[in-house]
């Protein structure tokens, strides 16, 4: 509106100056006994004409160069206008769901010191001077660490399955996002965004590869404890006893 208002002014004071020209050659009386005439000077009028031309341009030079500044304004702050959307709260949600499902791991956690320190109690040489309900009991327990770690690996994997349909909204949101993103800042926002889903869908594999992995070494270990926990339960059975000592038996009463 400016622009144009600026405009109409220059045009205006172009067709001042053009419809006064013609006055010029109108006679003015001074005085009733000498008349004067005002001579019409064409080059000053060409002139004139071409001063407002070049001032008419001069002003739309300048309104052109306002639009330019203010459209550059526009565009810097769509560049610097920050994504009007967020994931972040539902990845870590499932971040956090997986983290939970690890921490509730049975028997052996994943923790250093516990496996070490449950391997050297239950899954280490079975000890010669140990009972045989005492190597039951042993063989009862690895029993059940392995069957918990197979227990675990299903939830992990049904919680991370639980995750796709999540991760498949927000790949879809954010995809949406980028795609109409209206500045630079946006569209990186949205892309930084993309590559923390893949960070949280990279862990849930990490998560579940770690739930697989120590589930198949539990079975491992316990196969190897019972090979070693049977050869001292055949080594035991083969080993002779106490010899039969014959003596003397009292059947009936000889008593009076």
């Amino acid at each position: 509106m400016k622009a144009n208002s600026i405009r109409s002014r220059a045009m205006a004071l172009a067709a001042t100056m053009l419809a006064a020209a013609p006055l010029a050659i109108s006679p003015m009386v001074a005085t009733p006994a000498h008349a004067q005439w005002t001579v019409f000077d064409p080059s000053n009028y060409a002139q004139n004409i071409l001063t407002a031309a070049r001032t008419l341009q001069q002003i739309n030079n300048q309104i052109t160069s306002l639009q330019n500044e203010a459209q550059s304004l526009i565009n810097q702050a769509k560049n610097l206008a920050s994504l009007p959307y967020s994931s972040l709260q539902a990845l870590q949600q499932n971040v956090q769901r997986t983290q939970q499902l690890l921490s509730q791991a049975q028997g052996i956690a994943f923790n250093v010191q516990q496996i070490d320190q449950m391997f050297a109690q239950k899954y280490a040489n079975v000890s010669m001077s140990v009972t045989d309900a005492q190597l039951v009991t042993d063989a009862r327990s690895r029993w059940q660490n392995t069957v918990g770690g197979l227990q675990d690996a299903m939830r992990v994997q049904a919680g991370v399955v639980g995750n796709i349909d999540t991760n498949r909204t927000q790949m879809s949101n954010l995809v949406s996002q980028s795609q109409s993103a209206s500045g630079a800042l946006q569209a990186t926002q949205a892309g930084n965004q993309i590559l923390a889903l893949q960070s949280q869908q990279l862990s849930d594999l990490v998560a579940l590869l770690a739930a697989n992995g120590r589930a198949g070494a539990l079975t491992e270990a316990e196969r190897a404890a019972a090979a070693e926990q049977g050869r001292e339960q055949r080594r035991r059975f083969l080993t002779p006893g106490t010899a039969y000592t014959p003596g003397n038996a009292q059947m009936f009463n000889n008593g009076n």
